[in-house]
């Protein structure tokens, strides 16, 4: 089977197209005003106009006002919805819709029993960020302390053209998520930086031990 790959923190029409032309199977929307990456409805719209059909589309929040989530989804047709803060799981589900939990590596949770209290998540982001902390920090984490058998297993944090292929060899992860190693400064893709990401989630692909 192979990774699909969703690019995180799309800002600009030109960096959807860029991203979609390089192979990327979802692309993420931030609707989170402190992040660098964070868009509004508007500039959402017209990135959501330049993704053909089978991208799907992730709108991520972090701890939103229920009515900020209800909105996006009525404006715009995101097909998945990513949590990246202290969500309950009864939150989560009451959009209902599908969405993704990210699951905070950096410490303060024990992983396993936190992905079991979201039994009803499409699937797990595990990133590099420290329970109450907001993730998109470009860190690394022990890959190795990920659960396994997780349906939906999604690896963060730190990615790059120069490690991902290692890590989807070592790991076996269902996808990987990538932001800030594609970019020239937080929040402008790098279109050369994307293709190049997407070549060595091939080349891991190829190599998996």
């Amino acid at each position: 089977m192979r990774t699909r790959v969703k690019i995180c923190g799309i800002t600009r029409a030109a960096d959807a197209r860029a991203a979609v032309a390089a192979g990327a199977d979802a692309l993420g929307l931030v609707f989170c005003d402190s992040s660098p990456r964070a868009i509004d409805l508007q500039q959402a719209r017209a990135i959501v106009a330049e993704v053909p059909a089978f991208v799907a589309l992730v709108g991520l929040f972090v701890d939103p006002h229920p009515a900020h989530v209800e909105c996006a989804l009525e404006s715009l047709e995101l097909d998945t919805i990513q949590f990246h803060g202290d969500e309950s799981p009864e939150f989560c589900a009451s959009f209902g819709r599908r969405y993704i939990k990210a699951v905070p590596m950096g410490g303060g949770v024990d992983p396993p029993a936190y992905v079991a209290r979201y039994a009803g998540a499409s699937g797990f982001v595990f990133d590099s960020h420290r329970l109450g902390e907001r993730g998109g920090l470009g860190k690394c984490f022990a890959h190795e302390a990920t659960p396994e058998g997780v349906r939906g297993t999604v690896i963060a944090g730190g990615l790059n053209p120069t490690n991902v292929a290692g890590v989807i060899q070592r790991m076996r992860p269902f996808a990987v998520d990538v932001s800030s190693g594609v970019e020239q400064r937080p929040g402008l893709k790098d279109p050369g930086l994307m293709a190049r990401f997407l070549a060595e989630v091939q080349r891991g692909d190829s190599n998996r031990e």
